[in-house]
């Protein structure tokens, strides 16, 4: 074969590119380069941001590198409304692994939360209203009582 006409070309169907053992293959960097995008963007003042892993193709393998990589952190919370959830703060800090399970414990979401705080921890803002107004209540009803009681003396 002394000549490029000579090389025989076989063309086939272009199957699907998986790697090996399905999963995101170098999508675990993706996934840790978008995080490090969240991160800037929320001390630059930025709305938190997340990452919705379920709805990603991760392998087992996956899960263990994003998590090997992440690691664990000081701080784990655990919520239960409706359901478990779960928070703990990465190595990495401001990015919170986030588990929310059903009443029968499936898990039903799993995030990767970019925030101070995750969101599900933070008071919202009508129940601290409701709580103030309740503590205001509390103060009058306090106040009534004692002025009407032997506890207060007059001069």
């Amino acid at each position: 074969m002394s000549r490029l006409t000579d090389i025989p070309i076989r063309i086939g169907p272009l199957g699907p590119i998986e790697p090996p053992g399905g999963g995101l293959g170098g999508g675990v960097a993706a996934i840790l380069s978008e995080l490090a995008t969240l991160l800037e963007r929320l001390v630059r003042g930025e709305p938190p941001g997340s990452i919705d892993l379920r709805s990603l193709p991760m392998s087992p393998r996956d899960r263990a590198e994003l998590q090997r990589v992440l690691g664990d952190g000081e701080v784990q919370a655990t919520v239960d409304a409706q359901g478990l959830s779960k928070m703990r703060e990465t190595r990495v800090s401001g990015v919170w692994w986030v588990e929310h399970f059903d009443q029968q414990g499936a898990l039903i979401a799993e995030l990767l939360e970019v925030s101070r705080v995750p969101e599900m921890l933070a008071s919202a803002s009508d129940e601290m209203a409701a709580g103030a107004r309740e503590l205001r209540a509390h103060i009058t009803a306090s106040a009534a009582s004692l002025q009407g009681g032997s506890h207060v003396r007059q001069p």
